[in-house]
């Protein structure tokens, strides 16, 4: 079999998307889609998503979202907002979207060249000595660090995520530093890549809230600084925790191509 395939890539985090619509792959091939994410066998990338038909009528389309080792994932924050710009490509929608992704309902719009998502609410953050924990969408450990630039994320990030209390089910880990005002700036291991990626939506989302709820900053619109270029969160503190969240920033198709299977 001939696979059509295309390349999107959100401040430099990188995804093999399939139009699915007409079931032309399985999602129980997750063989297939460690063989197409890997960056020396395959197309590579740090996930594949599959975009597929809406099972809600109020839906526009239906995230299915597969980290590089091929195993189904929780919800990628940079992989929701370019699954929002591919859609427009093909035609699905114009410049507003509704989808379901594996952690429930998503509204997003293409404004400026920029996508917004909207994220799940996030109703608690865990404080810890020396971190936070919070799930916005996915699990994120965050912790403040000197020194980012030469931090040794891939080592430590990987001890973290793989011990105590995460172990087997893990953590993605965030390790974050202050710029000044309402900008930081993170970078980040994430599980199912294992390894360091440019860029994580749903981590420089956790960063974003987790600084507010540390008072690092008091603002309800956080520049996050990724290797892999800047993203934006905004949102609103509620009696209940934290509402109307957006991931913001670009997304673009690379290239798009044929493998065969």
């Amino acid at each position: 079999m001939t696979l059509t395939f295309y390349k999107y890539q959100g401040t430099g985090n990188d995804f093999v998307i399939i139009d699915n619509r007409e079931s032309i792959v399985s999602k129980n091939n997750t063989k297939l889609f460690a063989r197409l994410c890997d960056r020396k066998f395959g197309i590579g990338a740090d996930g594949l998503m599959l975009l597929e038909l809406p099972e809600d009528d109020k839906d526009d389309f239906t995230m299915v979202y597969f980290n590089a080792d091929g195993n189904e994932s929780s919800m990628c924050g940079n992989g929701g907002r370019c699954l929002v710009a591919f859609a427009a490509f093909l035609g699905v929608i114009e410049n507003k979207a509704i989808f379901t992704a594996i952690d429930g309902k998503h509204h997003a719009e293409i404004k400026d060249g920029l996508v917004y998502l909207q994220m799940q609410n996030v109703s608690e953050i865990e404080k810890y000595d020396s971190h936070l924990f919070l799930d916005t969408g996915s699990p994120h450990h965050v912790t403040m660090v000197e020194g980012l630039a030469s931090f040794d994320v891939e080592n430590i990030g990987r001890e973290i995520r793989n011990g105590a209390p995460y172990f087997d089910l893990g953590s993605n880990v965030n390790f974050v530093e202050k710029r000044n005002g309402n900008s930081f700036a993170v970078r980040t291991y994430e599980r199912g890549v294992e390894d360091e990626t440019l860029s994580c939506g749903t981590g420089v989302t956790a960063v974003a809230l987790s600084m507010h709820a540390m008072q690092l900053t008091d603002k309800e619109q956080v520049c996050i600084q990724t290797p892999g270029g800047e993203l934006k969160v905004t949102f609103t503190k509620g009696e209940n925790g934290y509402e109307n969240i957006f991931l913001i920033g670009p997304a673009e198709q690379v290239f798009k191509g044929e493998i065969k299977c």
